[in-house]
């Protein structure tokens, strides 16, 4: 009776962790989009020596102008992973070898009074639903840090404008933190202030590290062993010719590019590692069986050990009884 009411009991509070994690789902969206579509946060004017040539190029155009647009890079991003596991779970759920591994791996549980949750459909909003948190999370991250330093692109003198005939900037390589001295397009010089770290190489690192890490833990067949790499290579490479195109189009620096690909690499091998644990089930080891306390087992349940003694009696009566006969 008592295990009946613990199981109903651990049954009972399982949608309250589901209602906290869609609650801090919810507020990283929010967040994310408050950097991304409002003013709230405002970047920090960051001041810059006058004629300085790694902030001189030429101006690339708007975003919408890269070879990469950030309408492609989203859609890539949200797409490969969410693509990759929904084949790897549902084709490892329907062959019968990996199956009943995944069934003895994974639990079917109980969600409140509404629905049961088989061991397949589990695995596939774990991993994607973790995944779509860290990619909200690595979004934040790079956001707070461009607001926070307002590291100047390599075009931003070019969109500046900055009037060199005032007294600011009447002596060479004078430092300027007056951020009024810039006379062009104001909404193109706010955008010019947020390089640190690259949007682009933390968001294409963290997608396709996370999926390669997904296909190396969950891929087990013996004719994958060429697929595995490719497919693995193949994603990283994109990830990183994603950095390198920033560099090329004069929209990042390269040590903005290298601080995103560290940011992201944190991120997903974060949340590969430690929170979906290599992308393995929940259900570790039997537990071994825990020894009865002796204290509270009737001692008529104890086996009876004969003594020396007593058989050396039971001897020496069954051979005087053989003599009186």
């Amino acid at each position: 009776m008592a295990v009946g009411n613990n199981t109903q009991r651990s049954y009972s509070i399982i949608p309250c962790f589901i209602f906290v994690e869609l609650v801090i789902m919810a507020g990283t969206v929010l967040l994310a989009y408050y950097f991304e579509c409002t003013d709230t946060f405002q970047v920090h004017i960051q001041g810059f020596f006058c004629q300085d040539g790694d902030l001189m190029k030429p101006y690339p155009g708007t975003e919408e102008e890269s070879f990469i647009t950030p309408l492609v890079l989203y859609c890539v991003l949200a797409a490969t992973p969410t693509v990759i596991i929904f084949i790897g779970e549902i084709s490892m759920y329907f062959i019968k070898s990996t199956r009943e591994s995944l069934i003895a791996q994974e639990k079917t549980i109980l969600t409140g009074e509404c629905c049961y949750l088989n061991p397949l459909v589990r695995r596939i909003i774990r991993f994607i639903g973790v995944f779509a948190f860290g990619l909200f999370a690595t979004d934040i991250f790079v956001n707070a840090g461009q607001v926070v330093t307002g590291h100047l692109t390599p075009y931003f003198l070019t969109v500046c404008k900055p009037n060199y005939t005032s007294t600011d900037c009447g002596v060479h390589h004078q430092f300027i933190n007056n951020g009024n001295i810039c006379t062009g397009d104001l909404e193109v010089i706010e955008k010019a202030r947020r390089s640190f770290p690259s949007k682009h190489a933390a968001l294409s690192i963290y997608s396709a590290l996370y999926a390669t890490m997904y296909i190396t833990s969950t891929i087990k067949t013996k004719s994958s062993r060429l697929a595995k790499p490719v497919l693995c290579l193949g994603t990283l490479c994109t990830a990183f010719l994603t950095g390198l195109n920033r560099v090329s189009e004069y929209r990042n620096h390269c040590s903005d590019v290298i601080a995103g690909f560290i940011l992201g690499t944190a991120v997903a091998l974060f949340l590969g590692m430690c929170v979906v644990h290599n992308f393995k089930g929940t259900q570790g080891s039997p537990s071994k069986p825990k020894p009865e306390d002796p204290r509270g087992v009737p001692l008529m349940a104890f086996p009876r050990i004969e003594s020396p003694l007593e058989t050396l009696s039971a001897q020496n009566h069954s051979a005087s009884m053989t003599e009186v006969t």
